[in-house]
């Protein structure tokens, strides 16, 4: 009798990162959240109402962080919330969290490439917007093609990059600080402007969850994941505290409240319109929107691939490209995505559905956290939340509240995101359910 023939081994993904990769890769993820976005919230609360906001939003982010390490480095897979939530409630579940995520990953980039354009254009301004953003779509979906070590490193150098020169920023403007620049012009502050004024805050920390993604291709994931994310939140908060009191104080805020390019403007303010300084920073600063958007392209990609690998989506988005070992189909289709994205809402729109996105899966990772230390409590965890159960009691609440917030706010885009939800799901109950067998 004939034997079959052996097949191979359909490739998988490489572990490669170490701690400095995967902190670098969490503070990329993010860091363009400080060179713009930020500042609309300004344009809704003032100087005060928007302090008060990312003090909460703060908060937030430090009691979650706590909280999502645990089910990192306890379920290091890559499709990061939808794997929780999954062994947690089920399919359906695992819908929610990877819908959730989906929106979260696939419209940061849009937006980062919007102010990419921006920066170009404040450095040129024969360099069209638009067109800088569609060609970063095209380089940085190539880089990341070429694969996870080349990418890491990348990283690695354009993230240390950045955190120089906000620290250079922060130098030169220090000198231009008054508090009475940062009190002037809130006679419209009230509680309301503060809720109005969340989501904005939230683009200062967006996407630093989204190292969870990359847990399959992490080193020694028990301890390099808990450090990096440590690391990195920590990083975030003294950058994102130094850059909002300093820029705040150095002049009219109310002159950067509507722009994609506050910190260069800012500078020009200080030092002058045809200063150096602010030209310099412009050009220097484009290395802290390349390096949230190159490592958010590689967020996007492995939750595409999650989701395609688990069945939720079509298999050929599982595929990795023999050669390099990246989901290269992910990270194409992803683009397109993002691409309409971007031709079809502003900066701050983008901003808003990323938000809402995010906080629907940080309540659905909280939801997953609390359940499977009840359902399964001899699950290994190398990391526990300190201070449980308070601590991701806190991040739940604070996630509830942001999220009540933004739909109150913005209830036309809040609609968007619930009926594109609704019809996935319609979608999911029609193809991928019945493959389960459950709810």
């Amino acid at each position: 009798m004939t034997e079959p023939p052996d097949v191979a081994p359909a490739p998988t993904l490489r572990k490669v990162i170490s701690t400095t990769q995967l902190w670098a890769i969490a503070v990329g993820m993010v860091i363009s959240g400080e060179y713009f976005g930020w500042n609309y919230g300004w344009a809704v609360a003032g100087t005060i109402g928007f302090f008060i906001a990312t003090l909460i939003v703060t908060v937030l982010y430090l009691t979650f962080i706590f909280s999502y390490t645990e089910l990192t480095t306890a379920i290091p897979d890559a499709g990061g919330p939808f794997a929780y939530a999954f062994r947690a409630f089920g399919p359906t579940g695992g819908f929610v969290a990877g819908f959730a995520t989906l929106v979260d990953f696939l419209m940061g980039p849009p937006a980062i490439a919007a102010a990419l354009g921006a920066y170009a254009h404040f450095l040129n301004p024969a360099l069209p917007v638009l067109g800088v953003a569609i060609v970063s779509y095209v380089v940085f979906i190539g880089i990341n093609i070429l694969g996870v070590r080349e990418s890491a490193n990348l990283s690695v150098i354009v993230t240390v990059l950045s955190v120089v020169e906000l620290l250079v920023f922060m130098a030169l403007v220090t000198p231009a600080y008054e508090t009475r620049n940062v009190l002037a012009h809130n006679e419209g502050f009230g509680v309301g402007s503060i809720f109005a004024a969340l989501p904005f805050a939230i683009w200062f920390y967006l996407a630093i969850e989204g190292v969870a993604m990359l847990a399959e291709e992490v080193k020694q994931p028990a301890t390099t994941i808990p450090r990096a994310y440590l690391l990195s939140i920590g990083t975030m908060v003294f950058l994102t505290l130094g850059i909002l009191i300093l820029t705040a104080g150095a002049g009219d805020w109310r002159q950067l409240s509507h722009i994609d390019h506050p910190l260069p403007e800012t500078l020009a303010m200080v030092l002058g319109q045809e200063s150096a300084w602010a030209k310099l920073f412009a050009g220097l600063g484009l290395f802290g929107l390349i390096a949230s958007f190159h490592a958010n392209t590689l967020g996007y990609s492995r939750q595409l691939f999650a989701l395609a690998r688990a069945g939720y989506l079509p298999q050929f988005l599982a595929s990795v490209n023999g050669r390099f070992r990246t989901p290269h189909n992910a990270l194409i289709v992803g683009g397109f995505v993002g691409l309409v994205a971007l031709f079809s809402g502003t900066t701050d729109q983008i901003i808003i559905l990323s938000v809402v996105g995010a906080l629907v899966m940080y309540i659905s990772s909280l939801l997953s956290l609390f359940r499977l230390r009840r359902t399964e409590p001899e699950l290994g965890r190398p990391f526990k939340t300190p201070f449980y159960p308070a601590v991701p009691l806190i991040a739940l609440l604070l996630s509830v509240v942001c999220l009540g917030a933004i739909f109150w706010y913005n209830s036309g885009l809040s609609m968007l995101f619930l009926g594109l939800m609704a019809g996935s799901y319609g979608l999911f109950r029609w193809l991928v359910l019945p493959h389960f067998g459950t709810n």
